[in-house]
């Protein structure tokens, strides 16, 4: 062969690369561009950043963009208390190390949101009380520190009811606000979790933490379209949070799939050796999503509480066609019924437990705090009452003033005969009736509506639509509370209004991974999520 003819051929070769490479190239630029983080799971984003078809940065500026247009604007949804702005120079430097030393793990770059009771540091803790608005504490709280090791960024930090207590007004507090639905705005978020239920469900991050006490992450998630986990108490640590009752309080996710809550629960829990509760943590926590079992409905057997059942026709409805679903696909369900304490367990043991433990444990906090930020519950209380805050836009609600006073006035039932009586026999006798009921009756879990009732009214906006017989919507959300038993809310179905409905699955101590494929099993087969209409796809 010729030299000429070789080089011929050599340069058409050229010239043929050169013509494709420019043209991968621009298809790579164009695939970069056209993915949209929009409702998108945490393996779909994680899966998307590995790929290079975005970058934690621009996930970042994503989010950010979605918290102007919809969170202080437009619908004004009105979840978000502070951002950090920290979020992009974070996601730049894991952007760098994802280049030269991979990722760390599926969280590796992905935005999240913090409800404002949990310490992040650069941010104040505020709890929704704008007594605590220079409360900066020194160090991260220690569920934050797991997910952040994990390589996941704190977008910003989320609205909440004052001190994680509603006392009427769902999602109020007087540092943040009010927080609405984004599925209807004239419907509360929920409390106390609420402004980061309604910023996962609006897309303002993956995912969210909350924190639970008697209801708090469970509520919000059941009227924003989410899965919500109360975790088994002593999964996930408390510390670096601040408390409502320890006796009660449990961190946890809320994600929009159980496979995401189930994926950052992972890298949430664990022992830390600031909070006692979690001693035995490390013993117990699995990768819950990579475990979970679509089929698991088709061998349950299930017992329907029919205790809370019949305070609104269409959470009703929702429920039975639930079940419905699940016998469908092979479940046992037997119904069951509570003992009468358990059938309302605020009364007897969250409430006075609450009013004694507050106090003590709500001053140990803020004795972590730097210089400068109030010391003691007096002090808040003097915030609380000053001109200032009660003739600002948002006053603390009066209601929760009284419970504080209250709080302050209790604090030495800590001692008291009746606190240590619920404590050391009533809290015991409630977990050996749940887990007798369980045990006789062979059952996976417990299953029932979460709340008894739709997303109620907003405390400032009277909807005629919203129909509830209930003296307290919340009530099966105690049984979990009172027994430091797990519960999993997953989205239901949807009522009239437009707002989600969701389903309950609880279970006994450390079964997270079997309420997760329940769950899991439900959620795949009836598809119930929908987006909130206030908040809608961005258009470029």
């Amino acid at each position: 062969m010729s030299k000429k003819v070789l080089n011929f051929k050599t340069l058409l070769a050229i010239l043929l690369v050169a013509a494709i490479f420019p043209w991968n190239h621009a298809n790579a630029e164009i695939a970069k561009n056209t993915f949209d983080p929009f409702e998108k799971s945490i393996d779909e984003v994680a899966n998307a950043l590995s790929s290079k078809q975005i970058t934690s940065e621009e996930l970042v500026e994503y989010y950010l963009k979605r918290i102007e247009a919809f969170d202080k604007q437009g619908p004004a949804i009105n979840s978000i208390i502070t951002i950090n702005n920290q979020a992009l120079e974070t996601a730049k430097a894991l952007d760098t190390e994802r280049k030269s030393k991979g990722p760390r793990g599926k969280l590796h770059g992905i935005p999240f949101v913090v409800k404002d009771n949990f310490d992040v540091v650069g941010m104040p803790t505020t709890a929704g009380s704008v007594a605590l608005k220079d409360a900066y504490p020194t160090k991260n709280s220690f569920t934050v520190q797991k997910l952040i090791d994990a390589g996941a960024i704190v977008i910003a930090k989320t609205n909440m009811s004052e001190l994680a207590a509603s006392y009427g007004r769902l999602g109020y507090s007087s540092m943040g606000g009010l927080t609405l639905n984004p599925y209807n705005l004239n419907r509360d978020a929920s409390g106390s979790s609420s402004g980061s239920a309604a910023a996962v469900a609006a897309n303002f991050a993956v995912f969210g933490l909350g924190t639970d006490t008697s209801g708090s992450v469970r509520g919000p998630a059941n009227v924003t379209g989410l899965v919500g986990i109360r975790p088994t108490l002593g999964l996930t640590s408390r510390s670096g949070v601040v408390p409502s009752s320890l006796s009660l309080d449990v961190t946890g996710p809320l994600a929009r799939s159980v496979t995401d809550a189930s994926s950052v629960l992972t890298a949430m829990a664990g022992t830390d050796k600031e909070d006692k509760a979690t001693k035995f943590a490390k013993n117990h926590v699995q990768d819950y999503a990579n475990a979970l079992d679509v089929s698991s409905l088709k061998h349950a057997r299930i017992g329907v509480a029919t205790d809370f059942f019949g305070d609104n026709a269409e959470v009703d409805a929702i429920t039975n066609q639930a079940i419905a679903k699940m016998k469908s696909m092979g479940t046992a369900v037997v119904p069951v019924t509570f003992s009468e304490q358990t059938k309302y367990l605020w009364t007897p043991i969250l409430g006075p437990i609450g009013d004694a433990e507050f106090k003590r444990q709500f001053e140990k906090y803020l004795s972590t705090l730097p210089f400068g930020a109030p010391k003691t519950l007096q002090k808040v209380i003097d915030i609380s009452e000053s001109p200032e805050v009660l003739n600002s836009a948002t006053p603390v609600n009066p209601a929760r003033l009284e419970g504080l006073k209250t709080a302050l006035a209790q604090a030495d039932t800590l001692y008291s005969k009746e606190y240590k009586n619920i404590i050391n026999k009533e809290i015991p006798v409630t977990r050996e009736e749940i887990t007798k009921i369980m045990k006789d009756n062979k059952l996976d879990a417990l299953v029932f509506p979460t709340m008894s009732c739709p997303a109620s009214n907003r405390f400032d906006k009277e909807d005629p639509t919203f129909v509830c017989t209930a003296y307290d919507t919340y009530t099966a959300s105690y049984v979990a509370s009172t027994t430091g038993f797990p519960e999993v809310t997953v989205p239901a179905g949807t009522v009239e209004a437009g707002v989600p409905v969701g389903i309950s699955f609880l279970g006994t101590v450390y079964s997270e991974q079997k309420l997760l494929d329940l769950a899991y099993s439900f959620e795949q087969a009836t598809k119930a999520r929908t987006v909130p209409v206030n908040t809608p796809k961005l258009t470029q």
